[in-house]
This record gives structure tokens, sequence and C-alpha cells, in this order.
């Protein structure tokens, strides 16, 4: 990742699992939200980015408040872009065949020479598009997924959790 050129799809930081999603996009309280151990999580993975110095270019976040949360807390507000290509397919609705077709084509191409491209999501959409299971033992909450983009064929490069990542900045000091 120091070298750029990969794709990173973080699912957003640990929420509080007594929320429950009613798949209203506006509607804070009606969603799953990051607990307090997931605001923490999200900014330790934004200071872990910084300490690495991990080059990044874009960073695209779901609009679903978890997702968007960590996002904005990891990177800062400014650096992030929403998009409804990146939305968890249960907030979808209409714009479904948009993440569906969005997700694949985000992976495959490069954020431009010695940057990566950040994608904060979820576990289902990035399930659906790349046809790989990802349950919560191999990408649990703010886990990342690597890859290394390319036209014609997307290389999976594996999965870090946000312990092990954090831990990786922690004894580079």
């Amino acid at each position: 990742m120091q070298d750029g050129g990969k794709v990173i799809y973080l699912r957003h930081a640990t929420t509080n699992q007594q929320e429950v999603d009613t798949g209203r996009l506006d509607d804070r309280a009606g969603q799953r939200n990051l607990s307090p151990a997931g605001i923490a999580l999200a900014q330790e993975i934004g200071r872990a980015f910084r300490e690495l110095r991990i080059p990044t270019n874009e960073i695209l976040a779901s609009p679903v408040f978890r997702a968007r949360d960590t996002a904005e807390l990891a990177f800062g507000k400014e650096q992030v872009t929403v998009t409804m290509d990146i939305v968890a397919d249960e907030y979808a609705g209409p714009a479904l065949n948009r993440m569906l077709e969005a997700i694949p084509r985000l992976l495959r191409t490069s954020a431009g020479p010695g940057m990566n491209r950040i994608m904060v999501g979820h576990r289902t959409p990035l399930e659906l598009t790349t046809k790989q299971s990802f349950p919560d033992s191999v990408l649990p909450e703010g886990a990342m997924a690597v890859f290394k983009p390319g036209e014609s064929t997307l290389q999976f490069l594996g999965t870090i959790t946000a312990q092990r990542f954090i831990h990786s900045a922690d004894v580079r000091r």
C-alpha cells in the first residue's frame, strides 16, 4: 500500500449491533451507527494511514452513516467524496444497478501512479460484485480488502484487520 497502485476497500468501523437498519439514507436514527469503539477505531485507522505514509488521492464513501462517518473520522470530511456508487445494497433502491456496475469499475481502475484509492463501504456489495465471500472472520468491521487493479483482471491481494493495520503503524514509530 505504501507503494501505491492499490484499491483499498475498507469496511466501515465497528457498529452498534442493537440498532436496526430501516433502509432510509437520510435517517441516522434509523441506521446501525458506529459505536463509541467504532468511532475510536476509525480515528486510529486514519492515524495509521498517516503514520505509514500510505498515499491516497481518492477516498470514496457510501452515504450510509456508518461508512461515511468512518471515512470522515479517518481521513477528514474535506478529503471524502460520498457516492451512491458504493452504497449498501439494502439502501440502494433504484441505484442498485449503478452500484453493481460501479464497484467493479472502481476496483479495476488505477487511482493514478503511486496513489491508492480508498473505498469505505459495506461487505455485501463487495461480495456481490467480486463474487467472493468475505465473512466476518475474513473481513470484520474495520478491516480492509486490498486489490491490485487491472483493466482485464483484478488481483485480490488479501485482507488486513484494523487491529493488525494499526499495530503495523505502532511498531514502525
